[in-house]
């Protein structure tokens, strides 16, 4: 069968527009293969539709089940949507949507694009990112946070643990800065893990990041800068071993603005009192120096 007439399918949710990042989220802990948001209607208060494509559609009770996570996740109850339809879809349809969504994204000296635009600025850095999922390829609030942190923090010869690599875009971004000595990322998820590692060869940094299945163990060593883009619910249980692998900086997002209070009581019970939290929409960062430690 050719790729164009390859038939995949879609589950298409009509709901509020405050919750289309919610369930985006959702349908990418589906294993969607893309997602986007269609505004069928021009006021920005009128329901949205949002729409995530599989090679094969997900069980029905899985499907409300991470969407009724997802939506709890971020503050939204299930009455935010009005409607759930599965339908099948042309390849070429989807591809198509995803090339008028992604488009190049500014964070300080890098742009992120995908690899059919062009980027005619010999003062940024280029990363190139296969739109696979909505995390990671440089549209969302907490890569935003991330990369730009990363460029703050990361100096000459610093090592990187990127735990939760996913598109491995931030590993690529330390890896592109050229001040790395040893770069490790991982993810539990094979299909990420092989995303990211086609991401850094697309970049040309294959050689200068080693990817692994898994997440991180006591075991693990230590690491000048560690990140972790992942949600609170995750970071809690592995913050303190990201806090003993972290040998400078500690960058964590994935936490929404309303979880600051969690993650800033369970920081003050491992003995630090000071750290640096960034905001970008519902999003922040939160970055952790050891000397600041007060234990």
């Amino acid at each position: 069968m050719s790729e164009k007439k390859q038939e995949w399918f879609s589950i298409e949710i009509t709901a509020a527009p405050t919750a289309a990042e919610a369930i985006e989220f959702a349908l990418n802990s589906l294993d969607a293969k893309g997602t986007s948001i269609n505004h069928v209607r021009k006021g920005p208060t009128e329901d949205v539709v949002v729409i995530g494509y599989f090679v094969d559609l997900p069980d029905e009770d899985r499907v409300l089940d991470e969407i009724h996570y997802g939506l709890r996740s971020y503050g939204h109850d299930d009455e935010s949507i009005s409607n759930i339809t599965r339908n099948s879809v042309e390849n070429a349809d989807w591809l198509a949507e995803w090339k008028k969504h992604w488009k190049p994204t500014v964070i300080g000296r890098f742009v992120i694009a995908p690899p059919w635009e062009s980027v005619n600025d010999p003062e940024k850095i280029v990363i190139r990112i296969e739109p696979n999922m909505a995390f990671g390829t440089g549209t969302h609030e907490t890569t935003k946070l991330c990369v730009a942190e990363i460029e703050r923090v990361l100096k000459d010869g610093d090592t990187v643990l990127d735990v939760g690599t996913g598109t491995g875009i931030l590993a690529i971004a330390a890896a592109l800065l050229k001040r790395t000595t040893k770069i490790l990322a991982c993810d539990t998820d094979t299909d990420s893990v092989k995303i990211a590692r086609e991401n850094a060869e697309l970049n040309g940094v294959a050689s200068s990041i080693e990817f692994y299945e898994g997440s991180i163990t006591p075991a693990i060593g230590t690491f000048d800068v560690v990140i972790a883009n992942l949600t609170i619910d995750v970071i809690l249980p592995i913050l303190q071993m990201l806090i003993a692998a972290t040998e400078k900086s500690l960058i964590m997002s994935g936490i929404l603005a309303t979880q600051r209070p969690q993650i800033e009581e369970a920081l003050s019970e491992m003995g630090f009192a000071e750290f640096q939290v960034n905001e970008l929409g519902e999003w922040i960062s939160v970055t952790v120096e050891r000397a600041n430690s007060q234990a």
